[in-house]
């Protein structure tokens, strides 16, 4: 998915039993990037995107991808719209979210009850650390400030994900008939991180229209740094107290 997957487990358990978990959640996420790589020309997901097969003859996780773009879309009223990119579908918005979110799943099924899972920002996090009584404390990379700092620190129990463009340069397209805002960094938190990486998306081309049809969802929160460097976040977001 062209980025690093880091993992921080808290447990009592075995070393070899935490290795196995982490093992067959790195296992999952080599599946996810063979399915869903628009990189690689022979991936399911590109050969849909030319055209080549359709959907009753995919993985049904392209059909369950697709099923939560879908409702992406509409909680955004379209800000998020992976039929949107120029050569066909591309659900790359949503699905690094929703392989992190399932590489957790499996460290939970192997009796791993706190741990992180943190793919190039997209975080999916269960249990609490015994020295973060508020959840987990993750600190949001500011977009350019040269000290190292980071612009917030938010106290997650589920999800975060942040989008912008200071990464991996300029790689995010404002649905047809849209401009884009200037929006520098973008940060969502949920329940959900594959909706919370889609929202984030959309936060980070729509700007302060999206981050108001935030605030109306429940459970979910955001923050977003604009290009003028002025911040904005939903009322209820939770800043660590550091």
């Amino acid at each position: 998915m062209g980025t690093v997957v880091s993992f921080k487990v808290v447990s009592d358990e075995p070393g070899d039993v935490i290795a196995a978990a982490i093992r067959a959640a790195c296992a999952q996420l080599h599946q996810a990037d063979a399915v869903f790589s628009t990189w690689n020309p022979d991936s399911p997901v590109s050969r849909l995107r030319r055209g080549e097969v359709v959907a009753g003859e995919l993985p049904p996780e392209i059909d369950e991808v697709l099923g939560l773009c879908a409702a992406a879309s509409a909680l955004t009223c379209g800000w998020f719209d992976p039929w949107a990119a120029p050569a066909g579908v591309d659900p790359t918005g949503l699905v690094k979210g929703w392989a992190v979110a399932r590489a957790l799943t499996t460290l939970q099924e192997a009796g791993l009850t706190t741990a992180m899972v943190n793919g190039g920002g997209d975080i999916a996090v269960c249990g609490q650390p015994p020295d973060q009584p508020g959840g987990w404390r993750i600190g949001i990379r500011h977009p350019w400030r040269a000290d190292g700092l980071a612009a917030i620190i938010a106290d997650v129990t589920s999800a975060v994900a942040t989008s912008g463009h200071y990464e991996r340069g300029y790689h995010l397209y404002s649905p047809a008939g849209r401009s884009a805002a200037a929006v520098a960094s973008a940060t969502v938190t949920g329940p959900s991180l594959p909706m919370a990486d889609a929202l984030a998306t959309a936060l980070a081309v729509g700007g302060d229209e999206v981050l108001r049809m935030i605030e109306a969802l429940e459970g979910y929160e955001a923050y977003l740094i604009r290009a003028d460097g002025s911040e904005a976040e939903t009322c209820g977001i939770a800043f660590a107290q550091v």
